[in-house]
């Protein structure tokens, strides 16, 4: 699975979160909404092994996810543009004043539907780039995540391996059901096209049997 961690924070105060799998992603991701310089709108990346923090912050809402670093930018961008456009448009200014995890029950569910969705499937990637790489995406650079931690504050990230064995196991049933899918309805075609061939030589057939029978009459 491409993105393993989402949240959803003002300030620091965090307003949902979810993860695909064990991790102490939340913890590190708490350290950076507490450092994270300044009050303007940004997009920021920061690496820790092989593994980035994506983050997103417009009008005080910061919306961050753990993506592997094999995911790039435009997908988890992508997916946290999404995240905050649903975020606003089903909460709007309640979340100025919300309590930490105020929206945790249900929202919750909305971030790990729409990480599976960025993650497995590839619509999700086409999609984007039919509406065009956003211009502030391509600006983002990665940096390491000492940058914004001290080196005594950073945690060391853990993340169960078995979660991306698990997305790639996904990835590969997805492709082996669309393979059979495909091989299925070739032979089914194959299998129409050749009852029609038999049924065309069979009438002609039957048409060169019957006009031999009515030449005796005609005679």
């Amino acid at each position: 699975m491409a993105i393993l961690y989402a949240l959803v924070a003002r300030g620091s105060i965090v307003l949902a979160e979810f993860t695909a799998t064990s991790t102490n992603a939340s913890a590190i991701a708490r350290q950076i909404l507490e450092k994270i310089p300044g009050n303007n709108d940004s997009h920021v990346s920061y690496s820790q092994d092989r593994y980035i923090f994506h983050v997103k912050r417009t009008d005080g809402l910061t919306v961050l996810c753990m993506a592997d670093e094999t995911a790039g930018r435009r997908i988890p961008f992508a997916f946290l543009e999404d995240i905050h456009q649903r975020f606003v448009r089903t909460y709007g200014r309640a979340a100025i004043t919300a309590q930490a995890y105020a929206m945790n029950d249900e929202f919750s569910r909305v971030l790990s539907q729409q990480m599976e969705y960025y993650s497995n499937d590839p619509n999700a990637d086409r999609v984007n780039r039919l509406k065009g790489e956003m211009s502030q995406v391509r600006n983002v650079m990665i940096e390491n995540i000492d940058k914004v931690l001290e080196r005594g504050d950073r945690l060391e990230l853990l993340v169960d391996k078995t979660a991306n064995m698990q997305g790639n196991t996904f990835r590969f049933r997805k492709q082996a059901r669309r393979f059979r899918n495909t091989v299925w309805w070739r032979n089914v075609k194959l299998t129409a096209a050749l009852i029609v061939v038999i049924l065309v030589i069979i009438y002609v057939v039957l048409a060169f049997v019957c006009h031999g029978l009515a030449l005796p009459s005609c005679l």
